[in-house]
């Protein structure tokens, strides 16, 4: 006892040489730390204000992935967030993300949640090579990743973002990509192409597979991967990518006597194609993905897995005019299979077109009308032969800050 009483001491006092600053210089750095870690965390946000019901043919019809507002009340917070990010050391990066416009339902509004909560460990000094752990969006599919503040369309496709809501998830994933391809993923963003960020040209990772801010109930990791590459020739750019998924996820949402899988795993696995002509001053973005995944059964009253496709293609046209910026665009969004996220997964069929434009007088104020002519089947045990078609106009004032 006492030779290990006499050990103990001898480590503590190692550990105490070692992690003591010996002489001045090393307060020093300290106290440069402490007084300048404001110089290394920046502070970024934007603020999206909606209104639904002009023009509005049929308040039956909705979309409650989307935009909880359709069909209810009138002006909507859509998101209100706040970005915290930066490079804490020459290898590690941090970015928080809370939205403090987060609704559960049409009536319930405004309380904070966390969108993101990720460090990257850059293994090299160019940061070709990263490690994110955290909480961030799941590498798949282009409009996914790409920002609610960049893109075009006031919300994403049914058909892609059925796969994971609210696009993120807790997780592990590596991502690389040369350098010069990081300043091409970086500049398409800040020079105002509606880009998606550098998600790298090589992503795979380890995922929960609940969707972010839930816990994992199967102990059975989802698997991503997703190559995408940019590249310019005449003038323009272009991108391409394919990407996959699965896992086995938990269902969470069922009536009462709906009928279900005996422990409530369902294969939930899909593999999406992007491409995207970058605006110049033309552009086209197009994705498709096929899978299997949770789906309504109303001729069983039950949730079975069952197959899924579906996708959009959406054309733009950037018009430069002196200080501003007008993007007129077209949609078109279609999609069949179930939303597990949903009650009972949902069974949709879905057949959308937007005709819309942005403008941007200035940088920091965007403003968007989108006509949207939709037709949507969405059954679940309560809701069967559940039609709704309509028209209605919609309206955005983004701010960014």
């Amino acid at each position: 006892m006492k030779r290990l009483l006499n050990f103990s001491a001898l480590l503590l006092f190692i550990l105490f040489g070692i992690l003591v600053p010996k002489n001045s210089k090393s307060q020093d750095n300290k106290k440069t730390f402490s007084e300048n870690w404001y110089e290394k965390i920046s502070i970024r946000g934007y603020a999206q204000f909606r209104y639904n019901r002009l023009f509005e043919t049929n308040d039956s019809l909705k979309c409650e992935q989307c935009d909880k507002s359709w069909g209810n009340g009138s002006f909507f917070i859509r998101r209100m967030r706040l970005v915290f990010y930066g490079n804490i050391s020459d290898r590690i990066f941090l970015y928080i993300q809370p939205d403090f416009a987060t609704s559960t339902s049409g009536t319930i509004l405004n309380f904070g949640q966390l969108r993101d909560a990720y460090f990257d460990f850059s293994f090299d000094k160019n940061k070709e090579y990263r490690l994110r752990i955290g909480q961030s969006k799941i590498p798949y599919g282009f409009e996914n990743l790409q920002s609610s503040q960049n893109r075009l369309s006031l919300d994403r496709s049914d058909a892609l973002n059925s796969a994971i809501s609210n696009e993120r998830d807790l997780g592990a994933f590596f991502y690389w990509a040369p350098h010069k391809t990081r300043k091409l993923f970086n500049s398409l963003v800040n020079e105002g192409y509606k880009g998606s960020g550098d998600y790298g040209v090589l992503g795979v990772g380890v995922f929960n597979g609940q969707t972010s801010n839930k816990s994992d109930l199967n102990k059975n990791l989802h698997v991503v991967s997703r190559i995408s590459y940019p590249f310019s020739i005449n003038g323009q750019t272009v991108e391409a990518s394919v990407q996959a998924y699965r896992g086995k996820y938990v269902l969470e949402n069922k009536s009462e006597k709906t009928k279900v899988n005996n422990d409530l795993n369902y294969l939930d696995q899909r593999m999406a194609a992007s491409f995207i002509l970058y605006p110049k001053p033309l552009g086209l973005q197009a994705e498709y993905n096929i899978g299997k995944g949770p789906e309504f059964n109303k001729f069983t009253d039950s949730i079975e897995t069952k197959e899924l496709k579906g996708g959009y293609v959406l054309v733009n046209y950037f018009i430069k005019y002196k200080n501003q910026l007008i993007i007129p665009f077209i949609k078109y969004n279609y999609y069949k299979g179930g939303k597990k996220h949903e009650l009972d997964a949902r069974s949709y069929l879905v057949k959308e077109l937007d005709i819309a434009a942005e403008w941007q007088p200035v940088k920091n104020f965007e403003l968007v009308v989108m006509y949207t002519m939709s037709e949507r089947r969405f059954e679940d045990y309560k809701m069967q032969n559940n039609l709704q078609k309509g028209n209605l106009m919609r309206i955005q004032a983004q701010f960014n800050f």
